[in-house]
């Protein structure tokens, strides 16, 4: 009877988990994009939301502008001097790396998710990354730069293996993202 009660109150924790988390994430997310704006708008011209929509709107000026030549430069520039601090080189270039990490192209998302036999009948579901690094550090060999994500943590490894070894899949980044950070477990769609 505990055996039941354990596997029926796990089974309800599994059920709401998912949503909760996301749901509380959002909440976060919203009530602190307000908190950050409530101190600078006169309460006059406050409205809930506000601190959403602001945010929304930076972020897209922020888009248009990366684009514009000038800034390009000006963010190229300040790049090159903060790559220059030896402890915050570091930090700056493993988050502008996981930043650009997935960030494919319409022409390569193709080849984006991939599948790299490990050894026959082993498998690894992985992501291709740079070409151009392969080739760089492996001159005389047909390399190509494979990211590996770890299940249920962040992390992975970037392995280069021969082409051979890697075949395309046909799935999308996000499910095949899904599955390896889930050790390939799918939920049952309810």
């Amino acid at each position: 009877m505990l055996k039941k009660i354990i596997s029926l109150s796990i089974q309800g924790l599994a059920a709401i988990l998912p949503l909760s988390l996301t749901l509380y994430f959002i909440y976060w997310f919203m009530t602190g994009a307000e908190s950050l704006l409530i101190p600078y708008v006169p309460q006059q011209y406050y409205f809930p939301g506000l601190g959403i929509l602001t945010a929304v709107g930076v972020f897209l000026v922020t888009g248009l502008l990366v684009n514009v030549y000038a800034v390009k430069w000006i963010v190229a520039t300040a790049n090159r001097q903060v790559e220059k601090i030896p402890l915050i080189k570091s930090i700056f270039g493993a988050i502008r790396d996981t930043m650009t990490v997935f960030k494919i192209s319409e022409k390569d998302s193709s080849k984006a998710v991939v599948s790299v036999e490990i050894k026959p009948d082993m498998h690894l579901i992985g992501f291709v990354t740079a070409d151009q690094v392969a080739t760089e550090l492996f001159k005389q060999a047909d390399k190509i730069g494979v990211y590996i994500p770890l299940s249920y943590q962040i992390g992975g490894y970037t392995l280069y293996v021969n082409r051979s070894q890697v075949t395309k899949l046909d799935i999308g980044v996000e499910e095949a993202m899904r599955i390896a950070l889930t050790g390939g477990v799918k939920a049952k769609k309810t």
